[in-house]
């Protein structure tokens, strides 16, 4: 199996740019309809919810570290990394670990779950 570091890397990159939070054509084509989200907050997302609240969301910045990619299978593979992310709005920083799985669809590499885990 080939190493698929790289560009789950730079999908998970790209969901974290304003342009692409802002878009929802962008988020449709990096989401899967099955989508689901534990988010940091607590909150249960699926697709249809991220769609309607992120392009609506306060802009943040991101930062991530620690990135390394397992795959769980030939089509299937999970992303882990911690952010540190700033409310560009409040200057509020939080940190948190993130785990997402993606799901090669038909030749292209879609989200079906992530979580985020708020840490010190």
């Amino acid at each position: 199996m080939r190493d698929y570091k790289e560009l789950i890397f730079e999908l998970e990159n790209k969901l974290q740019h304003p342009e692409v939070r802002k878009s929802v054509q962008e988020l449709d084509g990096l989401i899967s309809n099955d989508l689901i989200e534990f988010g940091s907050s607590g909150q249960v997302y699926t697709k249809k919810d991220v769609l309607v609240n992120l392009p609506s969301s306060t802009e943040i910045k991101f930062n991530m570290t620690d990135f390394d990619v397992i795959a769980l299978g030939p089509d299937i593979v999970q992303s882990r990394f911690k952010t540190e992310k700033t409310n560009l709005q409040t200057g509020e920083i939080t940190r948190s670990q993130r785990s997402s799985l993606w799901r090669n669809e038909n030749g292209k590499w879609k989200m079906i779950f992530h979580q985020g885990t708020p840490t010190k």
